[in-house]
């Protein structure tokens, strides 16, 4: 329920309602829709350890696949105390590879807030690329980050 309801993971990221988690049966909701969309191929979804402890300090995720199953978009959050040590460039390096390599995605996507430095850098430093005429339909805040299977 943590990595959903920290305000300091969550300052970015807009939800509606029905999909902020504020309490047990939300988190509970919340883990029954990452589990019904593993069961029917609408998400991959991988919990972040540290090496050797069975504690979830981060998530990571594709998601909302293409019709095709050509794209997807990843999505990603990290406990505060382990952000700038490196743990989510090498998480996301090994979702690109899983995505690229295993599911034969041409393209992955990323939505970030415009404000969300750390983010952007991430994605940079990852190899996607701002797609500067892509609009967020749902949320004129966001960015949109691309990279493409070579």
């Amino acid at each position: 329920m943590f990595l959903r309801s920290d305000e300091r993971i969550n300052q970015f990221i807009k939800r509606s309602e029905n999909n902020k988690t504020k309490n047990r049966a939300d988190a509970l909701k919340f883990i029954k829709k990452i589990n019904d969309g593993i069961k029917n191929g609408t998400f991959i979804s991988w919990g972040i350890t540290l090496k050797g402890k069975n504690e979830i300090i981060g998530t990571i995720c594709l998601w909302n696949f293409s019709a095709d199953n050509k794209k997807a978009e990843v999505g990603y959050d990290l406990n505060p105390l382990f952000q700038r040590k490196g743990m989510m460039s090498e998480a996301l390096k090994s979702i690109i590879s899983f995505g690229f390599n295993e599911l034969n995605l041409d393209k992955i996507d990323a939505f970030t807030h415009k404000e969300n430095e750390s983010s952007k850098k991430l994605l940079e430093k990852n190899g996607f690329i701002l797609m500067k005429k892509k609009k967020d339909k749902d949320n004129d805040l966001n960015l949109i980050f691309e990279i493409e299977n070579r």
